[in-house]
């Protein structure tokens, strides 16, 4: 049991004792020698402020004073050693594969998690340096955007900002009533009902400039219609899916795909020769034949015919630039 674990059983022990516990009785709760059940003792009253009352000697026996057990619990959330350990792995991956912008927001919980999981009479240092986080595609973002995006998103105001489109080139002028912030790929995204437009749109959020948070109201677009609009075909793209991509991958890439989630409605079937076939709606194809150019040879399109064709063009314009 570490320490964080015997401070909460201590804690539970004492509460519920209607008569002070001996010692010894202790030490075998916690499994402890006696000076680590001191320095436990010690850390529940000083720091945490347990209203701990003790008869000392030889028979030392401890228990919360009556009418404050009542009263008394520990400050913040407890959980296990586990689970502490997993929050400060997930809060790593948020500070090292985000913008930053959160990772200053949560140090301070981040500091406790290590000084309840840390070991404070040995000194124990936890090695963060094991959990290792390696974004890929991750975009530039600009912190205080990210700030006044989510701040509308929640706070259900509308939006105006410029909008830098990649595919065009081009800068326009939105407001917006912002619906729901997406992660996708290292990246965030901004579903929005645009007012200019009459329409549900998604926008890059590293792509937005001068977002002004205004004082209407946001209009809310039901979470099916967002879903239907924005989520029900493959990837990022928008749209009510035109067709279902048929995907058969080679035996050996068929171990990565089959246990892989492309799509919320993505159906797998083994086939008899140890190929994996894979069926999924989309609406625009380029991201989706993208995706299927990173297996090379070990990825085929079997349908439907448009889309294997495309994908065909593609490969033959890939061709022509070793030529």
């Amino acid at each position: 049991m570490d320490r964080y674990e015997r401070i909460n059983t201590l804690h539970r022990v004492l509460k519920s004792a209607r008569y002070p516990v001996p010692l010894p009785s202790l030490m075998d709760e916690l499994d402890c020698s006696r000076a680590t059940l001191y320095r436990d003792i010690g850390f529940l009253r000083d720091a945490l402020g347990a209203p701990i009352e003790s008869a000392g000697g030889e028979h030392a026996a401890f228990r919360y004073e009556q009418g404050e057990a009542e009263r008394f619990e520990l400050p913040g959330l407890w959980l296990t050693s586990d689970e502490l350990a997993a929050l400060l792995a997930l809060n790593e991956l948020i500070g090292r594969s985000g913008p930053g912008v959160l990772a200053g927001a949560l140090a301070p919980f981040k500091a406790r998690i290590e000084h309840l999981l840390s070991d404070q009479g040995s000194g124990k240092v936890l090695p963060i340096e094991r959990i290792r986080v390696i974004p890929w595609g991750e975009r530039k973002l600009d912190q205080q955007v990210f700030r006044t995006v989510a701040g509308a998103v929640l706070e259900r105001k509308q939006l105006r900002f410029r909008y830098r489109a990649r595919t065009t080139n081009s800068d326009s002028r939105r407001t917006v009533s912002p619906q729901r912030l997406t992660h996708y790929r290292d990246n965030w995204y901004l579903d929005v009902w645009d007012h200019d437009r009459e329409a549900l749109r998604s926008f890059a959020v590293d792509r937005i400039v001068e977002p002004r948070a205004q004082d209407t109201v946001a209009i809310d677009v039901a979470e099916a219609q967002l879903d239907q609009t924005l989520a029900s075909s493959y990837g990022i793209f928008a749209g009510t899916p035109k067709a279902w991509a048929t995907i058969r991958f080679s035996e050996h890439a068929s171990r990565w795909v089959a246990d892989e989630h492309w799509h919320s409605q993505q159906k797998g079937t083994w086939l008899p020769d140890g190929r994996y076939e894979l069926q999924l709606p989309y609406s625009n194809s380029r991201e989706l034949l993208m995706d299927v150019l990173k297996y090379g040879p070990d990825a085929e399109i079997v349908a439907p015919v448009p889309l294997r064709e495309e994908m065909k063009s593609l490969l033959h314009l890939s061709l022509s630039g070793y030529a």
